[in-house]
């Protein structure tokens, strides 16, 4: 808004409500306020939606990548378990290649 104007004048020419533009300078306070605050910048609230949903996809992502590493570690642990493990001969001890 530029200075002197008034809020209907500026709500007509954008076509939008007395009472949206009060909102919007009212949040952009309150955001800014903050901001100042805690020394951060101002981010949009759909942003933040849209930053929260892709920590809750990684998330999710991580848990399955981690339930499957412990699968694939304990099916090892069934493999090494069942498998029978045979004594290492040399050729030389059963004669073979020997004059």
């Amino acid at each position: 808004m530029q200075p002197g104007s008034s809020v209907s004048f500026v709500a007509r020419r954008y076509a939008i409500s007395p009472s949206l533009l009060f909102t919007w300078k009212r949040r952009m306070l309150e955001g800014g306020r903050e901001a100042v605050a805690a020394d951060e910048d101002v981010v949009g609230t759909s942003k933040v939606r849209e930053l929260e949903r892709r920590v809750r996809d990684l998330e999710r992502l991580l848990g399955r990548k981690t339930m499957e590493v412990e699968i694939l570690k304990e099916a090892l642990d069934l493999a090494r378990a069942k498998k029978p493990t045979l004594p290492l001969v040399s050729w030389n001890d059963q004669g073979i290649g020997s004059p």
